[in-house]
């Protein structure tokens, strides 16, 4: 059974893949600002608390728990996010760099404190859009969203590179859209055609064995638009 980290698991997709590698049996440590929905499960595989990945002390908190209690890592899955849906000449830059410091330097300041944990049969996923996929279709007010999710692809790419020799393996998911929260918050009134659960389950069993066959990829899982 492998150690996991999820971060974003408090609603939506990160909510259910937690629950679903737990029940699989592995060891998962469900991240979020909001650890109460998660830690209400009382599931005995997975261990919560309340982390924001923009502040430098809660990362530390999470090294302590992964040095303490379990030493390596098997699978990091960066799905955290934070979303503004705003037009841009109305949105103040405040606003823009919270979104960054969430969607890019949070997620490269969890991957850089887990690879050292990782062994080179580990695997990063993140969590993308296909707003941040270049060519693909945009939408307005999307402007700091989108751009930060086509920044963690690059990443992806450079991470794979530089630790191709002996560190894991990098692979970025590009999601179209799903039933979340957070899409009501981008497009309200949308329906989409994909459940929470149904891409958790994908992203759990692409998290567990698609860094047999890929690295430093963009996969767009999408059947939809947006």
């Amino acid at each position: 059974m492998s150690n996991i980290i999820i971060t974003g698991s408090s609603r939506g997709i990160g909510f259910e893949m937690a629950q679903l590698f737990a029940n699989e049996g592995h060891q998962v440590l469900a991240l979020s600002r909001n650890e109460k929905p998660i830690q209400e499960l009382e599931h005995k595989n997975i261990t919560a608390f309340s982390f924001d990945i923009a502040k430098k002390e809660d990362i530390e908190r999470m090294e302590g728990y992964i040095s303490e209690n379990w030493t390596t890592v098997d699978v990091l899955i960066n799905n955290a996010g934070k979303l503004l849906n705003k037009p841009f000449l109305e949105s103040g830059m405040d606003e823009f760099e919270e979104v960054y410091r969430v969607n890019v330097f949070g997620v490269a300041h969890i991957t850089q404190s887990v690879i050292p944990y990782m062994s080179k049969g580990g695997h990063v996923v993140t969590i993308s859009s296909m707003g941040g996929v270049q060519g693909s279709a945009k939408f307005p007010g999307l402007s700091a969203y989108s751009s930060s999710k086509g920044a963690v692809i690059t990443l992806t790419e450079l991470w794979a590179e530089e630790f191709k020799e002996n560190g894991p393996s990098f692979n970025v998911l590009a999601l179209g859209a799903v039933q979340t929260e957070m899409l009501e918050e981008a497009f309200p009134g949308y329906q989409a055609p994909v459940t929470a659960l149904e891409m958790a389950t994908y992203i759990k069993d692409f998290a567990l064995t698609g860094h047999k066959l890929y690295n430093g990829k963009m996969l767009q899982v999408s059947n939809s638009t947006p």
